[in-house]
């Protein structure tokens, strides 16, 4: 969806200082006593974390949620055994998350071996073998050197976006996505996140081969879209398509819930309606509307809050701002609906050109950008504890398989990628947003102590992604309170690490 400009030019028009100078922190170098973060997903469970480790052990954290603990990280049950419905995979790469685990003691689910494919709705065009040297050699045979371009193009990607540990490490913050993406690739990241995916593959020498058959497939299945998506984007995503990824036995979502007893954070199951700002003296403060078992209630005196939800039209966070001056601009743009049906019952084999399912040899099956094609992948899933004798459904039995696609599906659908079925779920996700190129980025500092952590997801959106920006909010919250200006949005940090060393 195209975005307004006018709350980007009102923020351009904004100087640091305006940020710093009204309120910011207190005179007298006290610590925060409340804070507030207003979503228990990813993001905003690291973020009352990291609050916690900043901040110190005295400051009042208080996390609301309106629904489950987790978010978009969520499962369903099926047969008395738990799958992920959200988000299910997380990169070896993903320093934050690897961190959580350790920390929380948790581990790594053991993973199944399951081949995939690729269908364009009529045969399948692609496929995995059992020998990773026969892939290579088809890969090659297909498609020339593209797939090695590309391999090459997101390792690039990925070593340049690892620096951000090291600044973090270091305690260095950025007050936006802009600055936090310039100072890890210059204007090479910006660029990207205003091009499309497509233009940026083309230009590499990607063969339109390999991006109607590899690279659009995984857009679809990871974000719900084409290859028209920004090329940042698009390099998380396909950063997110290799095989070197985990995930946490029990389910994805123990680590938010995790998160918030490491921080030691009053969970507050309630939907927040309304932030206004309170002035006492020279010092700014905020309070909170929020129901609760249809009761109205209020919550006063938070030193800092910060926005761990969407907050676009139609992401139905329910927040409103009221008494700010200038009032705060609605931000522009829309998450998109995406549909997770997980399935209980027997693939139709036939529909992928198998009539005998004892000769189909695959466990996900993604698709290629045809109008005829109802839905993006539909694979068979594993339950989040695996036993040690777990073995995978083989398709002429009765196997769990989730779908993800654009809308419900219907019955005749079903009934078209299902033989018979026992169960079906369906979860609605506002997953990601509405990618387009020439977008612009929401702020991260909506008001001297507001944050918004979910404009990273503008940028790629990821467990990871939400990881990395909420340790930025703590540590920006933490320098804006304390007055630490120099500890933001520094220039030629790769070098001035090397000299502080």
């Amino acid at each position: 969806m195209p975005r307004r400009v006018m709350l980007l030019s009102m923020l351009l028009l904004l100087s640091p200082s305006w940020f710093c100078d009204t309120g910011s922190a207190q005179l007298d170098g006290a610590q925060p006593s409340k804070i507030a973060v207003v979503g228990a997903g990813i993001g905003g469970t690291a973020t009352a974390h990291f609050l916690r480790q900043h901040f110190g052990p005295e400051v009042q954290i208080d996390v609301f949620e309106k629904e489950e603990v987790g978010g978009r990280l969520a499962t369903v049950t099926v047969n008395h055994n738990d799958y992920e419905s959200g988000g299910s995979i997380i990169h070896s790469l993903n320093l934050h998350m690897q961190d959580f685990v350790k920390q929380l003691g948790l581990k790594y689910r053991r993973s199944v071996a399951g081949k995939t494919a690729v269908f364009d709705g009529d045969a399948v065009v692609l496929e995995e073998t059992d020998w990773y040297l026969l892939d290579l050699f088809g890969l090659w045979w297909r498609y020339g050197i593209s797939f090695l371009r590309l391999q090459m193009w997101v390792e690039e990607i990925m070593e340049k976006f690892m620096r951000i540990y090291k600044y973090q490490a270091h305690g260095y913050a950025f007050s936006s996505v802009e600055e936090l993406l310039a100072s890890l690739g210059g204007s090479g990241f910006i660029n990207m996140t205003q091009r499309p995916l497509s233009d940026s593959l083309v230009e590499l020498g990607v063969s339109q081969r390999f991006i109607d058959e590899i690279i659009a497939p995984i857009m679809r299945v990871n974000y719900n879209q084409n290859v028209s998506i920004p090329a940042f984007v698009g390099a998380v995503s396909l950063a997110g398509a290799q095989t070197n990824l985990w995930a946490v036995e029990g389910g994805n979502k123990l680590v938010c819930s995790g998160l918030l007893k490491l921080a030691n954070a009053n969970l507050l199951q309630a939907q927040v309606t309304s932030i206004s700002p309170l002035h006492t003296g020279e010092t700014v403060q905020f309070q909170l509307g929020f129901t609760t078992d249809g009761e109205t209630h209020s919550e006063a005196a938070y030193d800092v809050v910060v926005l761990a939800t969407p907050l676009q039209d139609g992401a139905d966070s329910g927040v409103r701002f009221h008494g700010f001056s200038p009032p705060l601009a609605p931000l522009p743009g829309a998450y998109q609906h995406t549909v997770a049906t997980v399935v209980h019952g027997y693939l139709n084999t036939s529909f992928f050109g198998f009539p005998d399912p004892r000769l189909f040899p695959f466990a996900s099956v993604l698709t290629m950008d045809a109008p005829e094609l109802f839905f993006n992948s539909a694979a068979s899933v594993c339950p989040v504890n695996i036993s040690a004798g777990f073995r995978r459904k083989q398709p002429q039995e009765a196997g769990v398989y989730k779908v993800f696609s654009p809308r419900p599906l219907s019955k005749a659908q079903l009934k078209t990628l299902f033989r018979s079925y026992y169960s079906v779920q369906l979860t609605e996700w506002l997953a990601y947003p509405e990618y387009s190129s020439g977008q612009g980025l929401p702020p991260v500092e909506l008001h001297p102590n507001l944050y918004y952590l979910n404009g990273i997801e503008w940028a790629g959106s990821a467990m990871e992604m939400s990881s990395v920006a909420a340790k930025n909010i703590a540590l920006l919250a933490y320098h804006r309170w304390n007055r630490q200006a120099d500890m933001v949005d520094q220039k030629d940090l790769m070098h001035k690490i090397k000299t502080e060393l």
